[in-house]
């Protein structure tokens, strides 16, 4: 009978811990414990699919129970490996958490691992997807837990360990397995294409590698699939045609139309990749991560970049960044993905072209200290209040008749803060000089303060030539003004 394909997610299941790519702190703590002989009674494995939890508690179970061993190079040959391997070892008993949740089950293993193991040294437990227990199951496995009979360890094994109560976490040694690097999917994926003669393009590899988003299981299923679908040799295009996904350089130029403000183009492009059935989820996605490499360059070469086709600051992008996150869940679970697809790029648009009251304060006060003094301009003088050569005898050193000082009384008297107050606008007098007639006919009246505006064209127009190019540009492109008058600004009024 002919032995059934085997996937390349199971050939290629690591057989020493030297194979287990991604994990490498993991790899060399069991390894240390492993010849220091320091080895726990329980240990918890944390982290997102496929990134090699379940492999590393086989490999833990076939280093301790190989009869070469404890050794952290299993031989993979003797019975006890072999069992191991294929899945059939007495002494190595793999559960799954969630149809084995009840109290009873838990029972059970309670009564089960007082026996001692069949063939190996120590009988494991592997618990997978450990979460799914139930609450009172995890409290009958506290106490057997806490103090296992010494040929008992425990392995347990999660995706979502918030959900673990924290008296089982506290009683086991904790592993935390990261999402595995894109550029080591990739290099592992050429690995297994060389050994299996299949050729491979390296942005096919890339784009695999991205869709895995850090696991190394699915990476090995998705190169299976395209194994399947195109043969022995596999190109970029053959993969973002089966899997939907929006070209980098459409993507890129979709993202670039979005910093220029170009809504015909966008439209364009959000049509384009409708038409050819893209996933518009994962398009948005590629796009917050282009935005954020832009902004990260932004940060990096002092709040500004051009990498999008023209110049932007890290606030914009910061802007643009967040409206891209805040339409995700819309995009993703809304009745129509193309219509919340737009209404996200274009909420990004208005929202890279926003600008905060505070910045924008800010630079008008840095360009108010370039701009030029106008010549002729009336200057604010403050005068001082001289004390008189002969002052008044104080009313108060006059005797006063009680008719008068019945009248006073009656007076309102003025506070102690008003009479301050009058002090200060006495100190504080300001005299200009009287404007010429013609000066004074073309000067607008205002409540607060006289404008006073250039006498002919060519005087402003030399007023105007002093401004740094710097200010000009910003005032006419960015707040849209016109030079109708040029006046030195008090920057101390300024915010």
């Amino acid at each position: 009978m002919e032995a059934g394909y085997q996937v390349i997610a199971r050939r290629w299941r690591p057989k020493q811990f030297d194979e287990l790519v991604g994990q490498d702190y993991i790899v060399r703590t069991l390894k240390n414990a492993i010849s220091g002989k320091r080895i726990a009674h329980a240990y918890m494995l944390v982290g997102p699919r496929g990134t090699g939890k379940t492999s590393t508690a086989r490999l833990f179970a076939k280093a301790l129970n190989c009869e070469q061993g404890p050794t952290v190079t299993p031989c993979n040959q003797c019975p006890s490996c072999e069992e191991i391997t294929a899945g059939n070892s007495l002494d190595v008993i793999e559960i799954d958490g969630a149809s084995n949740n009840s109290v009873e089950q838990v029972r059970e293993l309670r009564e089960d691992c007082q026996y001692a193991p069949t063939r190996g040294r120590y009988k494991i437990y592997i618990i997978d997807e450990v979460h799914m227990l139930s609450n009172a199951a995890f409290n009958a496995l506290l106490k057997t837990l806490e103090e296992p009979p010494s040929h008992v360890i425990f392995i347990f094994a999660t995706t979502e360990a918030r959900k673990v109560l924290a008296t089982i976490v506290s009683r086991c040694q904790r592993f935390a397995f990261r999402p595995i690097a894109d550029s080591v999917i990739a290099e592992k994926l050429s690995s297994i294409a060389q050994t299996e003669n299949i050729s491979v393009e390296d942005e096919a590899l890339q784009t695999i590698a991205r869709l895995a988003n850090g696991g190394m299981r699915d990476a090995q299923s998705i190169l299976d699939q395209m194994i399947s679908f195109c043969g022995d040799a596999i190109k970029e295009q053959d993969v973002l045609d089966v899997y939907g996904l929006a070209p980098p350089k459409v993507v890129e130029s979709l993202l670039k139309a979005v910093a220029a403000a170009d809504y015909n183009k966008i439209i364009d492009h959000v049509e384009e990749l409708d038409r050819e059935g893209r996933d518009l989820y994962r398009a948005l996605l590629d796009l917050q991560d282009l935005t954020r490499q832009a902004l990260l360059e932004a940060v990096r070469q002092n709040g500004s970049t051009s990498s999008l086709g023209r110049p932007l600051r890290a606030e914009e992008l910061m802007r643009m960044l967040e409206a891209l996150r805040d339409k995700e869940h819309s995009v993703k679970m809304g009745l129509s993905e193309k219509v919340n697809f737009e209404v996200a790029l274009l909420s990004a648009v208005e929202a890279s072209r926003a600008r905060a009251i505070d910045s924008l304060i800010r630079e008008i006060s840095g360009l108010a200290k370039e701009l030029p003094e106008p010549e002729g301009s009336p200057k604010k003088k403050v005068a001082q209040a001289e004390p008189s050569a002969n002052p008044e005898p104080s009313s108060y050193n006059q005797p006063q008749s009680k008719e008068e000082e019945e009248k006073e009384k009656d007076t309102e008297q003025p506070t102690e803060q008003e009479i301050v107050n009058e002090s200060i606008a006495e100190e504080l007098m300001v005299e200009e000089p009287p404007l010429s007639s013609s000066a004074a006919a073309s000067a607008p009246s205002t409540s607060n303060e006289e404008l006073v505006l250039p006498e002919t064209q060519p005087e402003l127009e030399s007023l105007v030539a002093k401004i740094p190019q710097s200010t000009k540009k910003f005032i006419e492109e960015q707040l849209r003004g016109h030079f109708r008058e040029v006046q030195k600004i008090d920057t101390a009024k300024l915010i």
